[in-house]
């Protein structure tokens, strides 16, 4: 092998930028961008849109930072995981070290960078989102209890609640609820997803509700929370921030995953393998159109309520 084809080898070996966007998760972050956005939008207080626009780009760098902590702490199963093998840790392209790096690196930038730009409440909630997400989900929960998805899917709730915080400068009943209803998703979203991905769950060790309980349970949950969540998600259309448009939408969208729910509790293993998890699998798609509709309407009835006065316009 000549000098010029071992420096290309070697070339081709190294982390693209690519390999550093992948490493924030930047799927993650489209959901924290824009229920952030949608908590700053639809808060009844004038936020200049640089403001609005830098605060919402330090949230996502904030959301961005988890990624890269999560990745760095859980390199070992996520090698074991066909869904996750791929990642830039596990894949050899990002180091360990350089994970750990960025992410405590973005974590003070965004943090900071936040505080600075709108106010320290809303900075203080996203530290404590980052921590929630990197130690308190990664480092414990997700390796220690079936409860894992329930209880750090708080993570994922908090962005709605900063937005709100960086136009208002508080937390208040619409935030809380805002946060609630992502709260009350995520299980329903993940335990489809872990439907379909058990044997990778089961291989990493990770003690997933499909893995401890089994997946009749797991439907069971899937539509247990599911019928919960419905109640709480209408209910935001007789607040502040909800109206007719968003009551429709809730109504319309929380009809069609609960009977999705249904559905997937009325099926067994032996039909579910037998066609590959059709339904599984275009739950848990229907789950994240679900999330972002939901939020969109809320966003769609600020604007027709309140024009382009409200918020951040």
């Amino acid at each position: 092998m000549t000098d010029a084809t071992q420096n290309l080898g070697n070339y081709e070996d190294e982390a693209q930028f690519g390999d550093y966007v992948a490493l924030l998760k930047p799927r993650v972050m489209s959901l924290v961008v824009f229920t952030a956005a949608v908590g700053v939008f639809v808060a009844p207080v004038y936020v200049h849109p640089f403001v609005a626009f830098v605060a919402i780009l330090f949230i996502a760098l904030g959301g961005g930072a988890s990624g890269a902590l999560n990745m760095w702490y859980d390199h070992d199963i996520d090698a074991i995981m066909k869904r996750t093998s791929r990642r830039p840790v596990p894949a050899g392209k990002v180091t360990k070290g350089e994970a750990l790096t960025i992410g405590l690196w973005l974590s003070a930038i965004a943090v900071v960078m936040l505080g600075l730009a709108a106010n320290w409440v809303a900075a203080g909630i996203l530290a404590f989102t980052i921590f929630f997400y990197a130690v308190i989900y990664t480092m414990w929960l997700k390796r220690w209890t079936p409860q894992n998805i329930v209880i750090g899917g708080a993570a994922g709730a908090f962005p709605p609640m900063i937005g709100w915080a960086v136009a208002t400068g508080g937390v208040s009943v619409e935030s809380v609820l805002m946060f609630a209803i992502i709260f009350m998703w995520t299980p329903p979203h993940f335990w489809a997803l872990s439907l379909f991905m058990n044997e990778d769950y089961t291989k990493a060790g990770v003690p997933m509700l499909t893995v401890t309980h089994g997946k009749r349970v797991t439907r069971t949950h899937i539509l247990a929370y599911a019928a919960l969540l419905a109640p709480l998600a209408v209910y935001a259309a007789f607040t502040s921030i909800g109206g007719w448009i968003y009551l429709v939408a809730a109504l319309y969208l929380n009809a069609k995953f609960v009977y999705g729910a249904w559905q997937l509790w009325q099926r067994d293993d032996a039909v579910a393998d037998a066609d590959g998890y059709k339904a599984e699998k275009k739950y848990f798609r229907f789950s994240l159109t679900y999330l972002f509709a939901s939020f969109g309407a809320l966003l769609l009835q600020a604007i027709w309520v309140q024009g382009f006065g409200m918020g951040a316009w």
